[in-house]
């Protein structure tokens, strides 16, 4: 199919036309006919980690912000997304936003860095989300619980304003470092340098629980360092080959922070599912214009796509994100937040959407394919390990009837607690809306058209320029409208 051919959400004829047409993709998505309030819905049961006690099952997902400083230290505009994520009345906020743990792993020259200087102001981010929450809900906090996603971006490290990565790379990938430029002769981390990185996260984890931040997320997705360490299978050492090897990674962090921050909890968002790279398919672009996505041709097996089947990787293989869930486990964390891939090289599966970002592609698939994949993979997951607490993501296509599935998967056990990100850019009140029975405001719904990321990907800050007058309002969007026509000429 072509761009254009996948019917919108809001096309279709009400809860009984969307879960038809679920149904003539060969899927049964669970979607709930009536969303229920008060506080018997199951949307609103509280939900208890390692004795943090999540108020509901609704949250907010960590986004990577590109509006600080560039030391670091937040501007307005992220006090101001922080702010929201408090008015949406969640109870649990996942990491708030990437935050790099030095300055050389940030992934744009505007990303929160946790510094000496920078965990003031930080720590003033964690408080206005407190007030906020106070402020639209009229409860005093409890039951909120704020973790920090604590981040090194790896080969798409870009902490200079110089629109180049300046990758470190866990080893030398045969598709990736050709397709981001990295250089012939540069080397991968060493072990030496893994470990004072490993002595950069401690020192932010503790820095984070002094800021009053219940836990913090060591991050293992969309093809960061800690995620690349997953497919590691070349790399010769301690932090390569094995699966033993290639989780040290994470241990030896995990390790240091319960030394070094006692109490602090920990979680991890994983991509538990990888895969080939995709690019726009030539023979079906025209000018100007971006034709849909096709997988980069690899040679078979291909091992380097955590959670994926290396004799077919475009097909998910869980075996090894089981293995890691059950390590997790041993190290006694149950706190886990599911993605899948990289908004780098294969955005269609992290983020479905009728609209690519500038640097993408048109989807290759109907994008309600995409967040069955997504609700499928958490229900196995959560199946084979049903003392962990997975949170999902994916759901922002869904729009309007994101509700109805969200009930429907809580209800059904396949996920704890579901993660929207983008859609509450725009409109963080959807929470409190569905919670409480009031009205849905569909025309603030996100509609993926994934200016979020082109407007970054192109050196503005990032946020919902289509829908959030904030943004619409500003200089940047007249910047940004041109740089979409230039694109398109």
């Amino acid at each position: 199919m072509k761009f254009g051919d996948y019917p919108k959400a809001g096309s279709l004829d009400g809860v009984a036309g969307f879960r038809s047409y679920l149904q003539s993709l060969g899927f049964d998505m669970p979607c709930d006919d009536i969303v229920a309030q008060g506080p018997q819905s199951p949307l609103a049961q509280p939900v208890d980690v390692d004795g943090m006690k999540i108020g509901h099952r609704l949250a907010v997902q960590p986004m990577e912000g590109w509006d600080c400083e560039g030391d670091g230290r937040p501007t307005d505009n992220t006090r101001r997304r922080w702010r929201r994520f408090g008015l949406s009345g969640a109870k649990l906020i996942w990491g708030g936003e990437a935050c790099a743990v030095r300055p050389d792993g940030r992934a744009n020259p505007r990303q929160l860095i946790m510094t000496e200087e920078s965990q003031g102001d930080i720590a003033r981010l964690r408080e206005s989300v407190i007030a906020a929450h106070k402020e639209a809900t009229g409860e005093d906090g409890e039951g909120v619980v704020i973790g920090l996603q604590l981040t090194h971006s790896g080969r798409f490290c870009k902490p200079n304003d110089n629109a180049r990565f300046e990758s470190i790379i866990a080893y030398r990938h045969p598709l990736l470092d050709r397709k981001f430029g990295v250089p012939a002769d540069r080397q991968p981390i060493s072990d030496d340098e893994i470990s004072r990185l490993i002595d950069d996260f401690v020192v932010a984890a503790k820095r984070a629980q002094r800021c009053g931040f219940h836990f913090v997320d060591i991050k293992h997705c969309h093809g960061y360092l800690a995620h690349e360490f997953l497919s590691a299978v070349d790399r010769p050492g301690p932090y390569g080959g094995s699966l033993e090897n290639r989780t040290r990674f994470l241990r030896e962090v995990v390790e240091g922070i319960r030394a070094e921050a006692p109490g602090l909890k920990m979680g991890v968002r994983l991509s538990a599912v990888d895969s080939l790279p995709f690019r726009a398919d030539p023979q079906r672009s025209a000018p100007g214009a971006l034709g849909p996505g096709i997988p980069e041709q690899a040679q078979l097996p291909y091992r380097y796509a955590f959670g994926a089947n290396p004799h077919n990787p475009l097909e998910p293989d869980l075996a090894e994100p089981k293995a890691f869930i059950d390590m997790l486990r041993g190290l006694g964390i149950n706190f886990v937040n599911i993605t899948l891939a990289s908004p780098y090289y294969n955005p269609h599966l992290i983020r479905p959407a009728l609209y690519p970002p500038s640097d993408g592609y048109h989807p290759p698939e109907d994008p309600f394919i995409g967040v069955m994949r997504h609700l499928a993979i958490v229900r196995d997951l959560k199946a084979a390990f049903p003392d962990v607490c997975f949170m999902g993501s994916g759901y922002t296509y869904l729009q309007e009837f994101f509700p109805n599935v969200a009930q429907a998967v809580v209800r059904r056990g396949w996920v704890d607690i579901v993660g929207i990100g983008r859609m509450v850019l725009a409109y963080p009140e959807v929470l409190l809306d569905i919670l409480r029975g009031r009205p849905l405001q569909k025309k603030r719904y996100c509609r993926t058209f994934s200016d979020c990321t082109t407007a970054p990907r192109n050196g503005f800050v990032s946020g919902c320029y289509p829908l959030d007058a904030h943004y619409k309002k500003s200089a940047q969007f007249k910047e940004l409208a041109a740089v979409k026509k230039a694109m398109s000429a």
